[in-house]
């Protein structure tokens, strides 16, 4: 397991290539009958959807900040299970990383972590022999970091192709394809990027493979193949990460937690973790689809034994749909693993939530592309403030954070938050290293995380009477909201770095 081939998809900065090339390279090997395993360096939420359809397997990130870089290694064994061959998209260039940190987070770390080739993706568009230069400087940077090739893009004609690669004989790299200039694959962006492929599938589908097209025409698949194969032994003690006793960060305080949410993970509880890890290697399912079971009543009841709250198994929706598509595929095990239901539904289109929800987990997306249907649909915004009104425990993040305020560009909205919320021309990017304020159902005060802003929205004002989290860097500052059961902030975590946040989660989904 620990030696899966794999390779690292790299670039000298965005915009030269590496989505077609990633996306293109998986197509073509799923193609070839192989169970491929695609991966994204960073927290991009929306490539991992293309990378999806490319494999039809769940695409993953792999974040060395927000994970840790001992989380990389084996959250990358954990999607690798049962594949023949890994694929890795890059984030910006081979070196970039999180600001003011070094090589943390960057793709060559990522790589030197994983022990896995690098393929260059190079755009040629504008030189000949200066190529080799580039190229020979990124191979050279970093003796840790193993450049085993060189995709050359957008290349203008026979000429051009022979020019360059006569001028990378010198520098001691291999030219593994080149693709031509073409009129660009059709995969438009907005103001977050590429748009989601829950939003485009079919012409989504069209767009990898146009890729898949693009890069068995130009690359030699079988020296890829044989690169990726050469890739070593991962560390020493690396084994594959799971959802159901995962290990805390090492780095950070552990979440305290009261006698009740530190039990010792029950027999149902191991049984629902060992379903997870099984189907880790299957493609993703629509997690909507419930059994003919009737749905179990959640609360404490008066005079029920403590052993039976803690037995139940709560309810916990997670709101999908075009809206909602941000969400790490961990989330969702890390929920079940704790022993919840997880049911998706579609904010669009559902007028009522999911039934006998005990707790409600609204990610990242596009609300403000949808504020009208999501505005129009209003018994199901009166169900959520029913719902948080009662106690029962509501997490959003950024997307979530818009619904749950009072309007969203004018829009009414759910209005379980005294807030409102408007599009913005400023961009707001970036890592950030948080603690939590106050307790709430995610955390207790003092919990440190990790995680990351992408919007370009304004929530006023931009926290509550009791904050989610004081931001400790780059900018020292409060942000979100805690009230009853609520926790709502712009802030998007990954909770395998602390998987106590999905054990309280639904701990008090059990018990509120």
């Amino acid at each position: 397991m620990s030696s899966v081939p794999r390779l690292v998809v790299a670039a000298p900065s965005s915009g030269s290539g590496k989505t077609t090339v990633a996306t293109g390279l998986m197509a073509a090997f799923a193609a070839r009958g192989l169970a491929v395993s695609p991966h994204k360096v960073g927290p991009d939420y929306i490539d991992p959807g293309y990378h999806a359809l490319a494999t039809g397997r769940t695409g993953r990130n792999l974040d060395a900040y927000l994970c840790g870089p001992e989380l990389v290694a084996p959250l990358f064994l954990h999607g690798a299970r049962g594949c023949d061959i890994a694929v890795v998209e890059g984030v910006m260039g081979l070196y970039d990383g999180a600001a003011g940190e070094g090589e943390l987070a960057s793709t060559a770390h990522v790589a030197k972590l994983l022990r896995a080739p690098v393929v260059l993706v190079v755009d040629a568009s504008s030189q000949s022999r200066s190529v080799a230069a580039l190229v020979h400087g990124f191979a050279s940077w970093d003796p840790e970091v193993r450049v085993g090739g060189v995709i050359l893009n957008k290349v203008a004609s026979d000429r051009h192709e022979e020019l360059l690669r006569e001028a990378l004989d010198s520098a001691g790299v291999p030219v593994l394809g080149a693709l031509r200039r073409v009129r660009q694959v059709d995969t438009p962006s907005r103001h977050l990027g590429l748009v989601p492929v829950a939003e485009r599938r079919s012409a989504a589908v069209e767009a990898v493979a146009a890729m898949a097209a693009q890069v068995v025409a130009g690359c030699d698949l079988d020296a890829v193949e044989a690169l990726a194969r050469a890739a070593g032994e991962l560390p020493g003690g690396s084994a594959p990460w799971t959802p159901a006793c995962p290990p805390t960060h090492p780095t950070r305080p552990a979440v305290k937690r009261d006698e009740e949410t530190a039990r010792p993970v029950g027999k149902r509880d191991e049984e629902s973790a060992r379903a997870v890890g099984e189907r880790g290697e299957e493609p993703a399912r629509a997690a909507g689809k419930r059994g003919e079971e009737p749905a179990r009543a959640v609360g404490k009841r008066d005079g029920e034994p403590a052993r039976a709250v803690r037995e139940r198994v709560p309810v916990v929706a997670v709101a999908g749909g075009p809206a909602f598509t941000f969400s790490y595929a961990e989330h969702t095990e890390l929920l079940t693993a704790a022993g919840a239901e997880v049911v998706t539904f579609d904010p669009l289109r559902d007028e009522e939530l999911p039934e006998g929800t005990a707790g409600l987990v609204i990610g990242g997306g596009f609300p403000e592309v949808y504020a009208g249907e999501l505005s129009a649909n209003e018994p199901l915004r009166k169900a959520v403030a029913a719902l948080a009104l009662s106690g029962a425990p509501v997490a959003a993040e950024c997307a979530g954070l818009l619904y749950l305020c009072r309007e969203l560009d004018g829009r009414p909205m759910c209005g379980v938050l005294d807030a409102t919320a408007r599009m913005s021309e400023r961009l707001t990017l970036g890592y950030r290293d948080a603690v939590a304020v106050g307790d709430s159902v995610l955390a207790v005060a003092g919990t440190r995380m990790r995680g990351h802003e992408f919007h370009r929205t304004v929530v006023e004002p931009g926290a509550g009477a009791s904050p989610a989290w004081g931001m400790r860097a780059p900018v020292r500052r409060v942000e979100g909201f805690v009230q009853q059961g609520v926790h709502a902030s712009y802030l998007h975590t990954h909770w395998a770095s602390e998987p106590g946040v999905a054990r309280r989660f639904v701990e008090r989904c059990r018990t509120s």
